[in-house]
């Protein structure tokens, strides 16, 4: 088949522009190699060449237009992603996100073309605070934290009835979807507006919600990438990694090739079709933990930078319940964190590392978003 991977010379869509290649697609990258993922705005090296390459932004309407040519299947990879960030860069997230899907989908319903399936990254973000479990009163929805309360330093979500410590609970795909911050309510109307021209026009598409991705490839200079490879920068710099709040809140981390697993299944089965599914590792793992397990995989003792002050609209727990993605579509993690950790290292010793934490730290202050 002739597919296009919007952002594919990126870290999860390069993944998958290799498996693509591999399973012998003809495969077109459109990317517009953002200077902070590509320094230097220059195709990666790692970039497959048995793919077409074009060099473009998915805001730009008529280049969008020219590369869906004679496509068949696109994985719309391209976003712009941060969760922090996103809360001052409004118009550019909303523009590359929402403006970006806009035009994906209007050329298709607009213009003569053979597109016969989308894929689309959603994002565990758009969910808020997962699920909860009290002891006395059972399963419940939550809100996001005060911030009278964080700013007492009292992290965990507290039940209304009786005031305890709530449980975390795993993430299923019936979970209400929040407004976190404006990265996640871009995913959340991607998916969203995905859904419903699919279903009008009946064109296949499939929305997988990601949770926290990692591996090879990742931006390292990139300070508003995932944590683990921020946390990678700043040890492999010889520089504490900075946690906010006490470091006990908690995510799901899923490699990329577990990734590309899914999106695989995502385009080869009927059973995916408007469907959303989850793509995690089921397990839950908190932030400290991540810092403990690099600091020994690396051999240093870098104690984390426990900072006790918080980032607003940051949510407490969030992991996944992949029971639906397992059943319908036959989806199994491969890679735990540890190996996956191992190979990202790895791959890290040659790769460029420049540690922007404390510059993405800064601006989040001047704006007011870290307390």
């Amino acid at each position: 088949m002739k597919i296009l991977v919007t952002g594919g010379a990126g870290f999860i869509g390069s993944f998958i522009v290799d498996r693509l290649v591999r399973e012998g697609h003809q495969v077109r990258i459109f990317d517009n190699l953002d200077p902070q993922v590509h320094p230097g705005s220059n195709p990666p090296d790692y970039l497959n060449t048995e793919a077409e390459f074009i060099k473009g932004d998915v805001r730009d309407y008529d280049a969008f237009k020219a590369a869906l040519g004679d496509i068949e299947v696109v994985f719309h990879e391209a976003a712009a992603v941060g969760v922090g960030q996103s809360q001052y860069e409004i118009k550019y997230y909303t523009d590359v996100n929402i403006g970006g899907t806009s035009n994906l989908l209007d050329i298709i319903v607009n213009t003569k073309n053979r597109v016969a399936k989308i894929v689309l990254p959603a994002s565990m973000s758009s969910y808020g605070e997962g699920p909860y479990e009290c002891a006395a009163h059972g399963r419940m929805l939550v809100e996001l934290r005060p911030e009278e309360q964080l700013k007492k330093g009292e992290w965990e979500l507290k039940c209304p009835e009786c005031g305890q410590d709530l449980k975390p609970v795993p993430t299923t795909e019936e979970h209400p979807l929040g407004n976190s911050s404006i990265y996640a309510i871009t995913k959340r109307v991607q998916e969203d507006m995905v859904i419903n021209i699919g279903t009008t026009y009946h064109i296949p598409v499939v929305c997988l919600r990601y949770f926290n991705v990692y591996g090879p490839r990742q931006s390292l200079s990139n300070p508003y990438t995932g944590v683990a490879a921020i946390f990678m920068s700043r040890i492999k710099n010889d520089h504490r990694p900075l946690v906010f709040e006490d470091g006990v809140q908690s995510r799901d981390f899923i490699s990329v090739h577990d990734i590309v697993q899914a999106n695989m299944l995502a385009m080869e089965k009927d059973a995916a079709n408007y469907r959303s599914y989850n793509v995690g590792s089921g397990r839950s793992i908190s932030i400290v933990e991540i810092a403990s397990i690099l600091n020994n995989l690396y051999g240093k003792e870098l104690e984390p930078e426990v900072a006790n002050k918080f980032r607003k609209g940051d949510i407490r727990h969030c992991f996944s319940d992949i029971s639906k993605i397992r059943k319908e579509l036959g989806f199994s993690p491969s890679k735990s964190f540890e190996e996956g950790m191992k190979e990202l290292i790895e791959w890290s010793r040659t790769a460029e590392s420049t540690d922007m934490v404390d510059k993405a730290t800064e601006e989040l202050r001047e704006k007011g978003l870290i307390e």
